[in-house]
């Protein structure tokens, strides 16, 4: 059962381990102290990245990476289905006892909710997105006192992170990760607020996707579909708080340490797979012949438009970045970008190189003296190119 409350933690995004019977586990868990993801990536993937392989720098350790999606979509998913799916084979050959994974708070749409799913026709009740701060892994303990020592954990880095810090010392027999990327959260509350900005009915709104062609996709419960360009979405009128300094410092877009990340930044239109290890195929693999799968694709160059940002969250101070291009040419530049701007891959990457900046300037404006520990050598690699460099007392492992 889920505590009420869980203890303060400064940089918390509530993953559920402070609401375990041991919350000091946090201080082992957390991916906001003191990150170890080569440890861990050679742990349960069997190697770090390979220099030779250059998307391993962005994406992670992988065996195969693929563009793929369900011959036949699931009704209410939020792409074609492919994450539930999984999870109702998982359990309809029991391959598991129990899947771990979020559903929608039966008083709002939009909150998540943890669940311990045990049969394979209540994965229906999962799917779709949801936006706010969860402790699925509250309900990792009840799972064990259960009896359940077979688990699938369907969870976001964050989480991910701190089970795979902790994951031996649950005594499960079997567990199965799959990881779906997450740069920006922020609470429930605000979400509402953020929906209220892009409709004068935001209580008529059932689905929202940011797609990779550049566009938020509204779907409403008249039928109405609603596509916003990016450049034209209400950041300024947004809170400076709106995504909490754990986001905007966050190293591990991708979630590096899922057995199969999927997710839709690489997918051009599609899903987009990592298939990062073993398990992560045998994952792939229970989907069989309902899978299409195609190669990803990759087009335009990334470079100006993450300089841009770059500059962007310099002007911000501290807040959202800013938008630099004026009104009357926003419209020009939102028919523009889907069409010359990075595309499938390169979008991929540019999102990573960006959530890199966004974390060495934001932890350098708000939090300097964490930057040494919360910083793997990977981000600055990655940022290097932009020109932005440790500076003195900020990279441990040179030191």
């Amino acid at each position: 059962m889920v505590a009420s409350l869980a203890p303060h933690r400064d940089l918390c995004t509530d993953c559920g381990i402070s609401r375990t019977a041991d919350p000091k586990r946090c201080g082992r868990a957390c991916q906001f102290i003191k990150p170890q993801y080569t440890q861990l990536e050679q742990r349960f993937h069997g190697r770090s990245r390979d220099p030779q392989r250059s998307d391993e720098l962005f994406f992670g350790v992988f065996a195969d990476m693929l563009r793929a999606r369900l011959v036949k979509p699931l009704s209410g998913a939020q792409w074609t289905g492919m994450t539930t799916r999984i999870g109702e084979r998982l359990l309809e050959t029991n391959t598991v006892d129990a899947v771990l994974t979020m559903r929608a708070d039966p008083q709002d749409r939009w909150r998540p909710q943890p669940v311990l799913v045990t049969a394979a026709a209540d994965m229906a009740e999962c799917r779709g997105m949801r936006m706010g701060y969860a402790p699925l892994l509250s309900l990792l303990e009840p799972a064990v006192q259960q009896g359940h020592r077979r688990l699938a954990v369907i969870g976001i880095p964050c989480q991910v992170y701190a089970l795979r810090a902790l994951q031996q010392e649950w005594g499960l027999e079997q567990l199965y990760v799959i990881g779906t990327p997450c740069s920006d959260n922020t609470t429930t509350e605000h979400f509402h607020q953020f929906l209220a900005l892009l409709s004068d009915q935001p209580e008529t709104i059932e689905y929202l996707e940011f797609r990779a062609d550049y566009h938020v996709e509204l779907r409403f419960n008249s039928g109405e579909i609603r596509e916003i360009p990016f450049l034209k979405l209400p950041i300024s009128q947004l809170p400076a708080d709106f995504f909490p300094l754990t986001c905007q410092s966050c190293v591990d877009y991708t979630n590096v340490l899922a057995d199969i990340t999927v997710g839709y930044m690489g997918g051009d239109g599609q899903q987009w797979l990592l298939v990062r290890n073993q398990r992560g195929k045998a994952l792939m693999e229970l989907l069989g012949a309902e899978l299409a799968i195609t190669t990803p694709s990759s087009a335009g160059k990334r470079q100006a438009p993450v300089r841009g940002f770059l500059k962007n969250v310099e002007r911000a101070a501290g807040g959202l970045p800013v938008r630099g291009t004026p009104n009357w040419l926003r419209p020009l530049v939102a028919w523009l970008m889907p069409k010359i701007g990075p595309r499938g891959l390169e979008f991929a990457r540019a999102r990573v190189e960006m959530k890199a900046i966004e974390t060495v300037l934001h932890l350098r404006r708000q939090q300097p003296r964490r930057m040494r520990y919360m910083i793997p050598p990977h981000i600055w690699d990655l940022v290097k190119p932009y020109g932005l460099q440790a500076q003195r007392g900020e990279r441990n492992d040179l030191e």
